[in-house]
């Protein structure tokens, strides 16, 4: 670890929360911020899907990410309740549905790009079919058992077994000793290699879609319509990029070598607040139609 941040972390007394008071104001910020410009994004993108008639698949994805968005911005005044008053005293429990929630927030965002890509790389493959659901019904199944399969499998296992070492209900999210049993180490490495890996093969395939592109229109690319939706998919993919790909690679580290410097857990909760960053994905998604909304509107 760089000598600045052995120095931030000597340099401050830990608080009640566990941490030391840099790191404590930073996440305090952050959280902040991801609570406003998240509820602005929420918002924006809801008034905007009431435009839209048609079920598509995609409309059916960004309708996913707005509930995934607003369910985790629920808990956010939690965390930052936490790092303000630095004393938790909302029990133990609810604690760890709090800590699950930024978790199921980060996978379910996750499977919900991936979808929404493969449709978009799907469509323009064949511009002649745009996928669409037929029926409500048969969204409300797909949408709902994906949701069923992360919180099914994550939330049982998060209640029962997470925190069993912690003592102390004053604080909260610190719950990395599970990390420590040989099957959830190798799950979290097998999560972590299967998010990178995905990310990964989508990046390619969107390079070759793009480099179909600027051979097909050469120097009038800018001037296409293609072009400027494969540059939409550019925008999703960096969005996974900047805000899941740092954690996960620093997850398979943080696992690795959980305990051998208090330091480690610190830098975990920055990158784990970096991946609710993705809450701000639609308004960079659309763009211009978001300040078409906003002129329409003022």
């Amino acid at each position: 670890m760089s000598k600045a941040v052995s120095g931030m972390i000597k340099n401050n007394t830990a608080n009640q929360t566990g941490l030391p008071e840099d790191f404590r104001i930073a996440l305090l910020v952050l959280y902040i911020f991801i609570l406003l410009a998240g509820t602005l994004n929420v918002v924006l993108m809801s008034c905007m899907l009431q435009s839209q008639r048609r079920l598509s698949f995609t409309k059916v994805s960004v309708i996913n990410l707005i509930a995934v968005h607003f369910f985790f911005l629920l808990t956010v005044p939690f965390r930052i309740y936490y790092y303000a008053s630095e004393d938790w005293i909302l029990g133990i429990h609810f604690c760890k549905i709090v800590s699950f929630m930024i978790h199921a927030h980060m996978y379910l965002a996750f499977i919900f790009y991936v979808f929404l890509l493969i449709v978009r790389f799907l469509e323009h493959s064949d511009r002649q079919h745009k996928l669409q659901f037929h029926r409500l019904l048969h969204a409300t199944i797909t949408s709902a058992t994906v949701w069923l399969v992360i919180f099914g499998s994550m939330l049982p296992a998060t209640i029962k077994n997470y925190g069993m070492k912690q003592n102390d209900s004053t604080r909260c999210f610190h719950f990395g000793q599970a990390v420590t049993q040989p099957s959830v180490k190798t799950l979290n490495f097998f999560i972590c290699i299967v998010v990178i890996l995905v990310w990964s093969v989508l990046a390619i395939i969107q390079g070759y879609f793009l480099l179909r592109v600027f051979r097909k229109f050469g120097k009038a690319t800018r001037q296409r319509q293609e072009f400027w939706a494969q540059l939409k998919n550019v925008v999703f993919l960096l969005v996974m990029f900047f805000c899941f790909v740092p954690y996960q690679g620093f997850r398979i580290y943080y696992v690795r070598d959980y305990g051998k410097t208090k330091e480690m857990d610190y830098i975990n909760e920055i990158f784990l607040a970096v991946t609710a960053f993705s809450c701000f994905d639609m308004i960079v998604f659309a763009g211009r139609d978001v300040w078409k909304l906003i002129n329409s509107r003022g």
